[in-house]
Protein backbone atom coordinates (compact mmCIF):
# COMPACT_ATOMS: atom_id res chain seq x y z
CA UNK A 1 0.00 0.00 0.00
CA UNK A 2 1.25 3.48 -0.76
CA UNK A 3 -0.70 5.24 1.98
CA UNK A 4 0.06 4.92 5.67
CA UNK A 5 -1.59 2.01 7.45
CA UNK A 6 -4.72 2.70 9.45
CA UNK A 7 -4.31 2.35 13.20
CA UNK A 8 -6.96 2.22 15.94
CA UNK A 9 -7.32 5.47 17.83
CA UNK A 10 -5.23 5.26 21.01
CA UNK A 11 -6.81 5.66 24.41
CA UNK A 12 -4.03 8.14 25.11
CA UNK A 13 -5.26 10.37 22.27
CA UNK A 14 -8.97 10.10 23.03
CA UNK A 15 -10.52 8.56 26.17
CA UNK A 16 -11.98 5.15 25.42
CA UNK A 17 -15.43 6.42 26.34
CA UNK A 18 -15.17 9.15 23.68
CA UNK A 19 -14.95 9.31 19.93
CA UNK A 20 -16.96 7.70 17.13
CA UNK A 21 -17.94 4.07 17.77
CA UNK A 22 -16.20 2.22 14.95
CA UNK A 23 -14.76 -1.25 15.45
CA UNK A 24 -11.67 -0.85 17.62
CA UNK A 25 -11.94 2.91 16.92
CA UNK A 26 -10.54 2.41 13.44
CA UNK A 27 -11.06 5.01 10.72
CA UNK A 28 -14.40 4.77 8.95
CA UNK A 29 -14.24 4.23 5.20
CA UNK A 30 -17.15 4.60 2.75
CA UNK A 31 -16.27 1.34 0.96
CA UNK A 32 -13.54 -1.31 0.73
CA UNK A 33 -11.43 0.42 -1.95
CA UNK A 34 -7.75 0.31 -1.00
CA UNK A 35 -8.32 -1.98 1.98
CA UNK A 36 -6.89 -5.43 2.63
CA UNK A 37 -9.53 -6.24 5.25
CA UNK A 38 -12.56 -4.51 6.67
CA UNK A 39 -15.09 -4.77 9.44
CA UNK A 40 -18.69 -4.57 8.24
CA UNK A 41 -21.88 -4.73 10.26
CA UNK A 42 -24.91 -6.80 9.29
CA UNK A 43 -27.78 -5.68 11.56
CA UNK A 44 -30.32 -8.46 11.11
CA UNK A 45 -32.69 -10.43 13.32
CA UNK A 46 -35.75 -11.15 11.21
CA UNK A 47 -34.40 -14.64 10.49
CA UNK A 48 -34.78 -15.64 14.14
CA UNK A 49 -37.63 -17.74 15.48
CA UNK A 50 -37.78 -16.75 19.14
CA UNK A 51 -35.52 -14.25 20.95
CA UNK A 52 -34.67 -11.34 18.67
CA UNK A 53 -32.25 -8.44 19.20
CA UNK A 54 -29.27 -9.34 17.01
CA UNK A 55 -30.02 -6.33 14.82
CA UNK A 56 -28.34 -4.37 17.61
CA UNK A 57 -25.32 -6.69 17.72
CA UNK A 58 -22.94 -4.77 15.42
CA UNK A 59 -23.43 -1.51 17.30
CA UNK A 60 -22.85 -3.10 20.72
CA UNK A 61 -19.82 -5.10 19.56
CA UNK A 62 -18.28 -1.88 18.28
CA UNK A 63 -19.01 -0.16 21.58
CA UNK A 64 -17.29 -2.88 23.62
CA UNK A 65 -14.35 -3.08 21.19
CA UNK A 66 -12.90 0.16 22.58
CA UNK A 67 -11.17 -1.98 25.23
CA UNK A 68 -9.04 -3.86 22.68
CA UNK A 69 -5.49 -2.74 21.95
CA UNK A 70 -3.84 -3.21 18.54
CA UNK A 71 -1.23 -5.90 19.33
CA UNK A 72 -1.93 -9.53 20.20
CA UNK A 73 0.38 -10.24 23.10
CA UNK A 74 -0.13 -14.03 22.96
CA UNK A 75 0.46 -14.66 19.25
CA UNK A 76 2.52 -11.50 18.57
CA UNK A 77 0.23 -10.73 15.64
CA UNK A 78 0.37 -7.11 14.47
CA UNK A 79 -2.55 -6.80 12.04
CA UNK A 80 -2.56 -3.00 11.85
CA UNK A 81 1.14 -2.92 11.02
CA UNK A 82 0.56 -5.52 8.29
CA UNK A 83 -2.68 -4.67 6.50
CA UNK A 84 -4.77 -1.67 5.56
CA UNK A 85 -7.95 -2.07 7.65
CA UNK A 86 -11.00 0.10 8.29
CA UNK A 87 -14.60 -0.11 9.44
CA UNK A 88 -16.89 0.44 6.45
CA UNK A 89 -20.10 0.66 8.46
CA UNK A 90 -23.20 -1.47 8.04
CA UNK A 91 -24.93 -3.15 5.14
CA UNK A 92 -28.39 -1.59 4.84
CA UNK A 93 -30.71 -4.47 5.64
CA UNK A 94 -34.47 -4.08 5.23
CA UNK A 95 -36.28 -4.52 8.57
CA UNK A 96 -39.56 -5.61 6.94
CA UNK A 97 -38.22 -8.16 4.45
CA UNK A 98 -35.88 -11.09 5.04
CA UNK A 99 -35.65 -11.92 1.32
CA UNK A 100 -34.67 -8.36 0.38
CA UNK A 101 -32.22 -8.25 3.30
CA UNK A 102 -30.60 -11.47 2.06
CA UNK A 103 -30.15 -9.89 -1.38
CA UNK A 104 -28.72 -6.71 0.18
CA UNK A 105 -26.20 -8.71 2.21
CA UNK A 106 -25.03 -10.67 -0.83
CA UNK A 107 -24.62 -7.48 -2.84
CA UNK A 108 -22.86 -5.71 0.04
CA UNK A 109 -20.33 -8.50 0.46
CA UNK A 110 -19.83 -8.71 -3.31
CA UNK A 111 -19.00 -5.00 -3.33
CA UNK A 112 -16.27 -5.71 -0.75
CA UNK A 113 -14.85 -8.68 -2.65
CA UNK A 114 -14.56 -6.64 -5.85
CA UNK A 115 -11.72 -4.81 -4.11
CA UNK A 116 -9.96 -8.06 -3.08
CA UNK A 117 -10.71 -7.10 0.51
CA UNK A 118 -11.37 -9.70 3.23
CA UNK A 119 -14.61 -8.97 5.12
CA UNK A 120 -15.03 -9.57 8.83
CA UNK A 121 -18.77 -9.32 9.41
CA UNK A 122 -20.44 -8.38 12.68
CA UNK A 123 -23.85 -10.04 12.99
CA UNK A 124 -26.72 -10.19 12.98
CA UNK A 125 -28.46 -13.55 13.06
CA UNK A 126 -27.02 -16.59 11.32
CA UNK A 127 -29.26 -16.21 8.28
CA UNK A 128 -26.69 -13.69 7.07
CA UNK A 129 -24.03 -16.32 6.40
CA UNK A 130 -26.00 -17.77 3.47
CA UNK A 131 -25.85 -14.59 1.34
CA UNK A 132 -22.25 -14.05 2.42
CA UNK A 133 -21.39 -17.54 1.14
CA UNK A 134 -23.26 -16.82 -2.09
CA UNK A 135 -20.98 -13.86 -2.70
CA UNK A 136 -17.91 -15.86 -1.66
CA UNK A 137 -18.73 -18.71 -4.06
CA UNK A 138 -19.11 -16.32 -6.98
CA UNK A 139 -15.57 -15.09 -6.40
CA UNK A 140 -13.79 -18.20 -5.09
CA UNK A 141 -15.97 -21.16 -6.04
CA UNK A 142 -17.12 -23.56 -3.30
CA UNK A 143 -15.17 -22.72 -0.15
CA UNK A 144 -14.08 -24.75 2.82
CA UNK A 145 -16.03 -23.89 5.96
CA UNK A 146 -15.17 -23.84 9.65
CA UNK A 147 -18.46 -23.46 11.51
CA UNK A 148 -18.36 -22.99 15.30
CA UNK A 149 -21.84 -23.22 16.78
CA UNK A 150 -24.13 -24.95 19.27
CA UNK A 151 -26.47 -25.75 16.36
CA UNK A 152 -25.87 -27.41 13.00
CA UNK A 153 -28.21 -24.95 11.21
CA UNK A 154 -29.07 -27.56 8.58
CA UNK A 155 -32.87 -27.61 8.96
CA UNK A 156 -34.72 -28.01 5.69
CA UNK A 157 -37.33 -25.47 6.76
CA UNK A 158 -38.28 -23.39 9.78
CA UNK A 159 -42.02 -22.67 10.09
CA UNK A 160 -42.24 -23.59 6.42
CA UNK A 161 -39.52 -21.14 5.34
CA UNK A 162 -36.45 -22.27 3.44
CA UNK A 163 -34.31 -19.33 4.59
CA UNK A 164 -33.92 -18.60 8.30
CA UNK A 165 -31.17 -18.67 10.89
CA UNK A 166 -31.48 -22.45 11.28
CA UNK A 167 -31.20 -23.35 7.57
CA UNK A 168 -28.13 -21.64 6.02
CA UNK A 169 -25.81 -24.62 5.75
CA UNK A 170 -28.35 -26.95 4.16
CA UNK A 171 -28.95 -24.26 1.54
CA UNK A 172 -25.18 -23.78 1.19
CA UNK A 173 -24.74 -27.48 0.38
CA UNK A 174 -27.70 -27.53 -2.03
CA UNK A 175 -26.45 -24.42 -3.85
CA UNK A 176 -22.86 -25.66 -4.08
CA UNK A 177 -21.50 -22.75 -2.06
CA UNK A 178 -19.31 -24.87 0.23
CA UNK A 179 -17.31 -28.04 -0.26
CA UNK A 180 -18.87 -30.51 2.21
CA UNK A 181 -15.66 -32.52 2.33
CA UNK A 182 -13.78 -29.41 3.47
CA UNK A 183 -16.37 -28.42 6.08
CA UNK A 184 -16.04 -28.70 9.87
CA UNK A 185 -18.61 -28.05 12.60
CA UNK A 186 -17.39 -27.56 16.18
CA UNK A 187 -19.38 -27.33 19.41
CA UNK A 188 -22.74 -28.82 18.41
CA UNK A 189 -24.95 -29.81 21.33
CA UNK A 190 -28.34 -29.50 22.99
CA UNK A 191 -31.71 -30.82 21.92
CA UNK A 192 -32.97 -31.37 18.40
CA UNK A 193 -36.09 -31.73 16.31
CA UNK A 194 -35.16 -35.30 15.35
CA UNK A 195 -32.77 -37.94 16.65
CA UNK A 196 -30.67 -37.74 13.50
CA UNK A 197 -30.31 -33.95 13.33
CA UNK A 198 -26.52 -34.08 13.53
CA UNK A 199 -26.26 -37.04 11.14
CA UNK A 200 -27.29 -35.04 8.06
CA UNK A 201 -24.07 -32.99 7.98
CA UNK A 202 -21.97 -36.12 8.54
CA UNK A 203 -23.74 -37.79 5.64
CA UNK A 204 -22.77 -34.85 3.41
CA UNK A 205 -19.09 -35.24 4.34
CA UNK A 206 -18.84 -32.68 7.16
CA UNK A 207 -16.46 -33.38 10.02
CA UNK A 208 -18.53 -32.85 13.20
CA UNK A 209 -17.12 -32.32 16.70
CA UNK A 210 -19.95 -32.32 19.27
CA UNK A 211 -19.37 -30.28 22.41
CA UNK A 212 -19.52 -33.36 24.64
CA UNK A 213 -16.37 -34.69 22.98
CA UNK A 214 -14.55 -31.45 23.80
CA UNK A 215 -15.37 -31.00 27.49
CA UNK A 216 -12.33 -30.51 29.79
CA UNK A 217 -9.91 -30.58 26.84
CA UNK A 218 -7.49 -28.27 25.12
CA UNK A 219 -8.42 -27.97 21.44
CA UNK A 220 -4.90 -27.39 20.14
CA UNK A 221 -4.67 -30.99 18.94
CA UNK A 222 -8.13 -30.92 17.44
CA UNK A 223 -7.23 -27.90 15.36
CA UNK A 224 -4.42 -29.87 13.78
CA UNK A 225 -7.08 -32.32 12.57
CA UNK A 226 -9.25 -29.43 11.39
CA UNK A 227 -6.46 -27.87 9.35
CA UNK A 228 -5.74 -31.23 7.75
CA UNK A 229 -9.41 -31.80 6.94
CA UNK A 230 -9.92 -28.33 5.47
CA UNK A 231 -6.63 -28.46 3.59
CA UNK A 232 -5.52 -25.91 1.03
CA UNK A 233 -7.83 -23.56 -0.79
CA UNK A 234 -10.15 -20.76 0.33
CA UNK A 235 -11.75 -21.11 3.77
CA UNK A 236 -14.59 -19.17 5.38
CA UNK A 237 -15.00 -19.06 9.17
CA UNK A 238 -18.38 -18.50 10.78
CA UNK A 239 -18.49 -18.22 14.57
CA UNK A 240 -21.82 -18.24 16.36
CA UNK A 241 -21.44 -16.76 19.84
CA UNK A 242 -23.86 -19.39 21.18
CA UNK A 243 -21.12 -21.97 20.65
CA UNK A 244 -19.86 -20.66 23.98
CA UNK A 245 -21.47 -21.76 27.21
CA UNK A 246 -24.07 -19.25 28.49
CA UNK A 247 -21.76 -18.66 31.46
CA UNK A 248 -19.56 -16.75 29.00
CA UNK A 249 -22.14 -15.54 26.48
CA UNK A 250 -25.63 -15.16 27.85
CA UNK A 251 -26.56 -12.43 25.37
CA UNK A 252 -27.70 -14.59 22.49
CA UNK A 253 -30.96 -15.83 21.03
CA UNK A 254 -30.61 -19.58 21.52
CA UNK A 255 -28.30 -20.35 24.46
CA UNK A 256 -27.37 -23.99 25.15
CA UNK A 257 -25.69 -25.24 28.33
CA UNK A 258 -22.53 -27.34 28.21
CA UNK A 259 -20.77 -25.19 25.65
CA UNK A 260 -17.25 -24.17 24.77
CA UNK A 261 -15.14 -21.96 27.01
CA UNK A 262 -13.57 -18.70 25.92
CA UNK A 263 -10.16 -20.40 26.14
CA UNK A 264 -11.32 -23.09 23.71
CA UNK A 265 -12.67 -20.36 21.42
CA UNK A 266 -9.23 -18.76 21.34
CA UNK A 267 -7.62 -22.14 20.62
CA UNK A 268 -10.00 -22.71 17.72
CA UNK A 269 -9.37 -19.35 16.10
CA UNK A 270 -5.62 -19.30 16.70
CA UNK A 271 -5.50 -22.86 15.36
CA UNK A 272 -6.69 -21.57 11.97
CA UNK A 273 -3.43 -19.65 11.46
CA UNK A 274 -1.94 -20.47 8.05
CA UNK A 275 -5.22 -21.29 6.30
CA UNK A 276 -6.28 -19.36 3.21
CA UNK A 277 -9.03 -17.41 4.98
CA UNK A 278 -11.17 -15.37 2.60
CA UNK A 279 -13.73 -14.08 5.11
CA UNK A 280 -15.16 -14.43 8.61
CA UNK A 281 -18.23 -13.59 10.60
CA UNK A 282 -19.26 -13.45 14.25
CA UNK A 283 -23.02 -13.81 14.67
CA UNK A 284 -25.95 -14.01 17.09
CA UNK A 285 -24.95 -11.40 19.69
CA UNK A 286 -28.23 -10.08 21.13
CA UNK A 287 -27.66 -7.03 23.35
CA UNK A 288 -31.12 -7.06 25.00
CA UNK A 289 -30.09 -10.32 26.70
CA UNK A 290 -26.50 -9.15 27.35
CA UNK A 291 -27.07 -7.36 30.64
CA UNK A 292 -23.37 -7.02 31.54
CA UNK A 293 -21.99 -6.40 28.05
CA UNK A 294 -19.71 -9.43 28.41
CA UNK A 295 -21.14 -11.21 25.38
CA UNK A 296 -20.44 -8.28 23.07
CA UNK A 297 -17.02 -7.80 24.67
CA UNK A 298 -16.20 -11.46 24.03
CA UNK A 299 -17.43 -11.13 20.45
CA UNK A 300 -15.25 -8.07 19.88
CA UNK A 301 -12.19 -9.92 21.16
CA UNK A 302 -12.93 -12.95 18.98
CA UNK A 303 -13.27 -10.71 15.93
CA UNK A 304 -9.86 -9.24 16.75
CA UNK A 305 -8.48 -12.78 17.01
CA UNK A 306 -10.01 -13.56 13.60
CA UNK A 307 -8.34 -10.46 12.20
CA UNK A 308 -5.02 -11.67 13.60
CA UNK A 309 -5.06 -14.92 11.58
CA UNK A 310 -5.79 -13.41 8.17
CA UNK A 311 -3.29 -14.03 5.37
CA UNK A 312 -0.62 -11.35 5.33
CA UNK A 313 -0.71 -10.56 9.05
CA UNK A 314 2.83 -10.48 10.41
CA UNK A 315 3.92 -11.67 13.82
CA UNK A 316 6.49 -9.60 15.70
CA UNK A 317 9.41 -11.36 17.36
Amino acid sequence: MTQSLNQPLSGNEMPRFGGIATMMRLPHAPNAAGLDACFVGVPLDIGTGNRSGTRFGPRQIRSESVLIRPYNMATRAAPFDSLQIADIGDIATIPYSLSRSVDAIENGIADILVHDCIPLALGGDHTMTLPVLRAMAKKHGPVGLIHVDAHADINDTMSGEKIAHGTPFRRAVEEGLINPHRTVQIGLRGTGYAADDFDWPRNQGFKVYPAEELWHKSLVGLMGEVRQHVGSGPVYITFDIDSLDPAYAQGTGTPEIGGLTTIQALEIIRGCWGLDIVGCDLVEVSPPFDTSGNTALTAANLLFELLCILPGVQRRN
